[in-house]
């Protein structure tokens, strides 16, 4: 899993821009799927067909993450920059990032004058450039930079890098497909969807498409277990987390229970999530056409959206061997 999940997170992929990471995805689940597509939002939809008759599972994780897009360069060289989704100021100061195209620099802050607040307009890149032409030789108005790689264990089980939220989901799902037996009874599509830090765009799109009767979004959910932090009620190493509301959606209680349910058959721990903030594809899934019944299954990390999100490997395989458990 640990190395599964280092080439996912390894991959450049800003919100917008996740072509590079959906087709290291698609090599990956190619054997184990009955056929892939993308579509106009650039969602990858992998299905795995069922028996006649089944209900058609729709499992989403979205595959983007959060950056920073070029919006002018000043004549000295330096980058301005706008978020794209939701950035920290604080976590990112002095932190290297990277463009696409290998361009690599340093997110800073320029000094704030007394009685003013911070705000993104103070931020800048510096990418090593003498001035503006030599800037623009490197790079171009509207180039996303991201934080760059760095996958690194933390102790035993622990594991930290950028964009774990959500290409640790990503990791789980491509484990789930090569888990399942070769027949389903329901049809399985999996969607690695697009846009997701933006509004949960993809998730909306593809939904509309794939027509499921259920809805299951994974994603990464905050944590309750460092100093002063105490909620979410929810622990690295205790156990996939089961969400019953976020601000984005409240999830159908017979599918939370089957979710737990699940769990319980799999003989891993679960924890029950009520996040007080955030959201996730279950948000845009469950509005779809008539409305789709959706949960949420989470991996709790620590420290998300910084370039050190922290998650547990334990979690993980808790995770997967209940949705493989459901599934079946």
């Amino acid at each position: 899993m640990y190395d599964l999940i280092e080439k996912l997170v390894n991959a450049y992929g800003p919100t917008g821009r996740e072509t590079l990471v959906a087709d290291t995805i698609e090599e990956m689940v190619k054997p184990y799927v009955d056929t892939i597509r993308r579509d106009a939002m650039g969602n990858l939809i992998c299905e795995k067909t069922g028996e006649e008759g089944g209900q058609r599972i729709m499992l989403s994780a979205h595959m983007d993450h959060i950056g920073f897009i070029v919006v002018a360069v000043e004549k000295e060289g330096f980058l301005r920059v706008m978020p794209v989704g939701g950035i920290s100021m604080n976590a990112s100061l002095t932190r290297h990032v990277s463009f696409g195209n290998g361009v690599q620099g340093i997110i800073c802050r320029e000094p704030v004058r007394d009685g003013e607040t911070p705000a993104m307009k103070h931020m800048f890149i510096d990418i090593g450039a003498e001035n503006e032409a030599e800037a623009l030789s490197m790079i171009n108005l509207g180039d996303m930079a991201v934080y760059s790689n760095d996958c690194f264990r933390l102790g035993q089980h622990k594991v930290a890098a950028p964009a774990m939220d959500d290409r640790i989901a990503c990791a789980l799902l491509v484990a789930v497909l090569k888990e399942l037996p070769q027949k389903t009874r329901n049809t399985i599509v999996a969607v690695f969807s697009t846009q997701e830090e933006v509004g949960c765009r993809g998730a909306k799109t593809a939904a509309y498409g794939v027509e499921p009767d259920i809805g299951i979004a994974l994603d990464v959910t905050g944590n309750g277990d460092t100093p002063e932090t105490k909620l979410p009620a929810v622990k690295l190493g205790a156990g996939a987390a089961i969400k019953v509301m976020d601000r984005g959606s409240i999830s159908n209680p017979e599918l939370f229970s089957d979710l737990l349910a699940a769990g319980k058959a799999a003989g891993v721990p679960t924890q029950r999530e009520v996040l007080p903030y955030g959201g996730t594809d279950a948000s845009t899934i469950q509005l779809t056409r008539g409305g789709v019944k959706v949960c949420t299954v989470s991996i709790p990390c620590r420290y998300v959206h910084s370039a050190c999100e922290v998650i547990d490997l334990r979690d993980v395989d808790a995770a997967k061997k209940l949705l493989v458990e459901y599934l079946k």
